[in-house]
């Protein structure tokens, strides 16, 4: 039992209420566990992982899993941090992305223990009088106590009546699939509770309630987010992976371990901790395990091996850079200079940002500091470019 609740509130935010979810554990029985995800998107990032990796923590104790595809609240769009009606999907877009979802979860889910439902399958056969006496549960006073609507409110900006349903719509999941667990970011507490209020309202015990943080994105300060571009794909590469998460600071280091790591647990953390501080260990060393870790997980430990070792050849100098994969650049047959190259083989994001970093000799070519501006790079050349240390990629000039 001890361990099991270490294990459950480990990274967790909020448990509401954890002496109820020491007796239902104490019942014995495999309980039911579920995180919905509205599949507006058609890509998960490591930010979403960290509500999978509590459920496959939970798998590991030995109960069941519900990765919930909100298909019917995603035409709604969840309203949860926006300060304009969110546009809904189509009907096309959301199975589209769900398959996609389905696709990419058991990375980190156990397939055999895990029920992958629709909420369409309950709210498809709703009449509209269902959906009514639904809506008849809650009031438009308690709907304003929610803070993205109660700053939208006093902001007098509009609040579509759909908007209202959503928090109701995710509530009756619970009851449709009598939850005993349901997990979410700590931006969904208020949906999150009005599910255990629907379940009381139908007789069922209600559901705790256990809220993860939001993992911080590459910058360390705004969660991770696609359009914020501080993230990392579970579909990337190996060597992306690895290459992204060796940039986080010291800080955000340990903050990802907690969240996002099943290999380095809580009480070796702490002895991590005092190696670093006694400087028995160098914290890029710790970080290269979380990078290992994370590349294995989504892209095989093969791949993660050889993302590592091309790390450290492109990097440190150590080994073959021929581990690094190789990356097609279409140049014109006159060639390109190294500014172009480099905002062509995406290492910089314009030309000139590519010429300040050759003027602070930030810009190396096979490991070299490039002294020559004007050279040009034509098709046929391979090599590795390099910004600064730890921006690099292995590539070969074909004729555009």
């Amino acid at each position: 039992m001890q361990h099991a609740l270490e294990l459950i509130g480990r990274g967790a935010d909020e448990i509401l209420k954890r002496d109820e979810l020491e007796a239902r554990l104490k019942l014995g029985r495999p309980l039911r566990i579920k995180a919905g995800f509205d599949p507006t998107a058609p890509d998960l990032h490591l930010g979403h992982t960290v509500l999978l990796n509590k459920l496959r923590q939970f798998q590991d104790l030995g109960h069941q899993v519900i990765f919930l595809i909100g298909d019917f609240t995603g035409m709604i769009g969840d309203p949860t941090g926006k300060n304009v009606t969110r546009k809904p999907l189509t009907r096309e877009d959301v199975l589209a992305n769900a398959q996609t979802y389905a696709d990419q979860v058991f990375k980190v889910l156990d397939k055999e223990r895990t029920e992958v439902r629709f909420n369409s399958e309950w709210f498809g056969r709703m009449t509209a009088a269902d959906m009514i006496r639904l809506a008849a549960q809650h009031t438009v006073a308690r709907m304003l106590e929610r803070d993205d609507f109660a700053k939208r409110h006093k902001a007098q900006q509009s609040i579509a009546i759909h908007e209202f349903l959503y928090p109701l719509v995710q509530g009756y999941d619970s009851v449709a699939l009598e939850c005993d667990v349901e997990l979410g970011g700590t931006d969904q507490k208020f949906n999150l509770l009005m599910g255990r209020g629907l379940q009381e309202s139908h007789g069922q015990p209600p559901q705790i309630v256990l809220t993860m943080p939001l993992l911080e994105g590459l910058d360390g300060v705004q969660k991770m987010s696609k359009s914020l571009g501080n993230y990392i794909g579970i579909n990337e590469p190996a060597i992306d992976i690895v290459t992204k998460t060796m940039k986080i600071d010291d800080v955000l280091m340990w903050r990802w371990i907690e969240l996002l790591s099943f290999e380095i647990g809580s009480q070796e953390v702490e002895t991590l901790k005092q190696d670093i501080a006694s400087g028995a260990l160098n914290p890029r060393d710790l970080k290269m395990r979380l990078a290992r870790e994370l590349a294995a997980r989504f892209q095989g430990a093969e791949a993660a091996d050889q993302a590592v070792a091309g790390w450290n050849a492109a990097v440190r100098g150590e080994g073959d850079v021929a581990t690094l994969p190789l990356n097609d650049v279409p140049v014109p047959a006159e060639g390109l200079r190294i500014a172009a190259l480099l905002t062509a083989a995406g290492l910089t994001p314009s030309n000139s940002e590519a010429n300040r970093k050759l003027k602070e000799g930030a810009v190396r070519v096979d490991g070299a500091v490039v002294d020559d501006a004007q050279h040009l790079y034509v098709p046929g050349y391979e090599g590795v470019l390099a910004v600064g240390k730890r921006t690099f990629a292995r590539v070969r000039l074909v004729a555009a």
